[in-house]
């Protein structure tokens, strides 16, 4: 009879079979979900003139969606302590996948932005869940990387968006991109066997046999034995409200994070949403313009793999403040590249997704690494909330500077200064936190960086 160390086994665990089965179908459930996501900039230009819509009202429709997935993290991210984060990510796949195909069938755009907003709340609600799924289940020193791995997902599912809208649209319609989104439920038999549920969820649903065997799956060498008690902090206490995130001295750096979040985000969805829109009226074709947007987003799997290369090896403030410099220097340039230089702008506009989406990615791992286990939770959902916001004013300044008809660049440079004022928001985080001992060793952060510096 012993007390087991769940944490202490997931973290020292070696990469197995088992890790590639989580990291697989939570991959597939992100490349579904980017794939949703994405289709809105693919199929705009198609939708602005067949519905002849303002780009004010376009930008609108275009954040429906993002509304959605406000509500949906909000929602579905509780529900998931209840219930499981297995059936929540059935769940939500169930939903975003579902409306989105129904989405197809819209005729009007009050029809498409109701559909919009219920797949929203879909989309929403799986992120945090499969995320959290898979932070719980990596081995420690390349939980990281195997995170931003996952999340490169969601720009392979950008691309497979664009790259159809360039085939499908011509040929069938917008509404084809839409009716390929329904692939995700025949797959839902498959998710449901595979994917396995969180440890701490059927611990603490008192399902310790269960949770050994999959304990015993995540390390080959542990067998469960008979009076064997499984050990594994919630973080749930007193420190978990909202006030304990800006003690000890996290005021500046929670701002700061809060800032952050919503500068990236912002540029994320308004370069997504008008993009092509852009590159239409700057003279290009749809189909060079939809290709941009492919860019974009293969660029994106380069930062989000490589950002998280970078964060198991060096301080993730600095390597976060660089990236925030490239992607606002290459956003930016885009608006005063020559016309006849395609290969420079093709390059500028991977670099932009690499910085872009790259560093959404690592946002949520700082985050999460930054705050001590009692308030974790607490912070990266109101980072996450206050991130949404800027997501969702993303599609609607896009709208706006397009109504406004400035001249190319303008539009560029409105995009870039978000990633500025989030470079220098980030580089002042961490620099003024107190942690007690109790705290610093819940930091996974501190012992694999050593954030806890004092610079």
């Amino acid at each position: 009879m012993a007390t087991v160390d769940v944490h202490k086994i997931i973290d020292e665990a070696k990469f197995n079979r088992f890790h590639l089965n989580v990291l697989f179908w939570c991959a597939l459930v992100i490349i579904f979900d980017g794939y949703d996501l994405v289709i809105y900039g693919v199929v705009l230009p198609k939708l602005m003139e067949q519905w002849a819509l303002s780009p004010i009202e376009a930008g609108a429709l275009g954040s429906y969606a993002l509304f959605g997935m406000m509500f949906g993290a909000l929602i579905f991210g509780p529900l998931s302590d209840k219930i499981g984060r297995k059936k929540v990510i059935m769940i939500t796949v169930l939903i975003f996948s579902g409306m989105t195909f129904l989405n197809g069938f819209a005729t009007t755009p009050t029809q498409f932005g109701i559909c919009r907003f219920i797949a929203g709340l879909g989309i929403g609600g799986v992120m945090p869940n499969v995320v959290a799924l898979m932070t719980e289940y990596m081995p420690k020193k390349i939980r990281s990387t195997m995170v931003a791995v996952m999340f490169s997902g969601y720009s392979v599912g950008g691309m497979t968006s664009a790259f159809l809208g360039m085939y499908l649209m011509p040929n069938y319609g917008w509404q084809a991109v839409f009716f390929v989104a329904g692939v995700p439920l025949l797959l839902l038999p498959l998710i449901w066997f595979f994917l396995p549920d969180a440890v701490g969820f059927l611990i603490q649903a008192r399902r310790e046999t269960e949770a050994g065997g999959l304990l015993s799956r995540v390390e080959p060498s542990f067998r469960m034995r008979a009076g064997d008690t499984l050990h594994y902090p919630t973080g749930k206490g007193k420190g978990a409200a909202l006030g304990a995130l800006f003690q000890n001295g996290r005021l500046l750096s929670t701002l700061m994070y809060w800032v952050a979040f919503f500068g990236c985000l912002l540029m994320v969805y308004a370069l997504g949403s008008w993009l092509p829109k852009l590159m239409v009226k700057a003279g290009y074709d749809l189909k060079n313009s939809l290709a941009f947007l492919l860019v974009l987003n293969f660029g994106a799997i380069f930062g989000a793999i490589g950002g998280g290369w970078l964060a198991d090896r060096f301080h993730l403030r600095r390597v976060l403040t660089i990236m925030f410099v490239i992607a606002a220097l290459s956003i930016g340039g885009l608006g005063f590249l020559p016309k006849e230089d395609q290969g420079l702008l093709y390059l500028f506009i991977a670099v932009a997704g690499a910085c872009t989406i790259g560093a959404q990615i690592l946002l949520y791992a700082y985050v999460a690494q930054y705050y001590p286990l009692a308030i974790r939770s607490t912070g990266i959902g109101w980072a996450s909330g206050v991130g949404r916001l800027g997501a969702i004013s993303g599609p609607m300044l896009g709208g706006f500077l397009v109504s406004a008809e400035l001249a190319f660049q303008f539009n560029f440079l409105a995009f870039a200064v978000p990633g500025a004022i989030a470079g220098l928001a980030i580089s002042m985080v961490g620099r003024s936190a107190v942690h007690a001992p109790e705290e610093e060793k819940n930091l996974a952060f501190a012992a694999e960086t050593g954030m806890m510096e004092v610079d």
